[in-house]
């Protein structure tokens, strides 16, 4: 028998990673990313000064590492995939803030010193210079480095998921255009509150992970299917 089909929503190559570990926990992946995402052309940065880069995503370092071979700064990250991300690529000095944002900027803030590179997206969930900023202002520059982009795509929902999955604000509003009717049957489990917050806007109650990384939102999916009451 089949387990729960469940929607996977965010962009490829991350859509593809997803569906493994969803296969793996005997759900049914049905990958309908609601992003594309596209490398930013521009011409190889200027590393002079920068002593630091930091990655939020695995995304920016696809799209840094493929406008440039140099590897020869040290790398801190939000978490541990972004972290693998950067050591594939090549990268030899790097650091895990193992969290969020927050946690990134916690960790630039008190260990990096002067110059911080940040490439990312051009239109970013978080800002990781203010955070920084809120935290030491003094002796440290963030600067941020828009290096891919994330598009709408034209994906047709899948005929009845049993639940869906949210990695990011963006996705949340993309989804949330789908309208109520076509939602309000699935189990709908959303990375963070402000992933879940257009869909709440549109009067659905998604299930919010614990923290902004996807082994909780995976757990927050898990916990959600196995509630009475639901189509699974």
């Amino acid at each position: 028998m089949a387990g729960p089909r469940v929607w996977i929503t965010r962009a490829q190559p991350g859509a593809a990673r997803t569906a493994e570990r969803l296969a793996a926990l005997a759900l049914e992946p049905v990958v309908a990313p609601l992003l594309a995402i596209q490398p930013i052309e521009q011409a190889e940065p200027d590393l002079g000064g920068v002593d630091i880069l930091a990655f939020t995503s695995i995304n920016g370092v696809a799209a840094f590492a493929a406008l440039t071979a140099r590897r020869d700064r040290p790398v801190m990250t939000v978490g541990d995939a972004t972290a693998e991300a950067a050591r594939t690529a090549g990268f030899v000095h790097v650091r895990s803030a193992a969290g969020d944002l927050q946690a990134l900027a916690d960790l630039i803030a008190a260990e990096a010193s002067g110059k911080v590179l940040a490439p990312g997206a051009e239109a970013p969930a978080g800002d990781i210079s203010g955070e920084v900023a809120m935290r030491r202002s003094e002796g440290m520059t963030v600067h941020t480095l828009p290096v891919y982009r994330a598009v709408a795509t034209d994906v047709a929902a899948p005929a009845d998921p049993d639940a869906v999955l949210i990695h990011s604000p963006r996705a949340g509003q993309l989804l949330a255009a789908f309208g109520k009717a076509a939602l309000e049957h699935a189990v709908v489990a959303c990375i963070s509150p402000a992933a879940a917050a257009p869909l709440i806007a549109l009067g659905l109650s998604p299930a919010v992970a614990a923290a902004p990384h996807e082994d909780a939102l995976i757990a927050t999916l898990q916990a959600a299917l196995g509630k009475p009451g639901r189509r699974v």
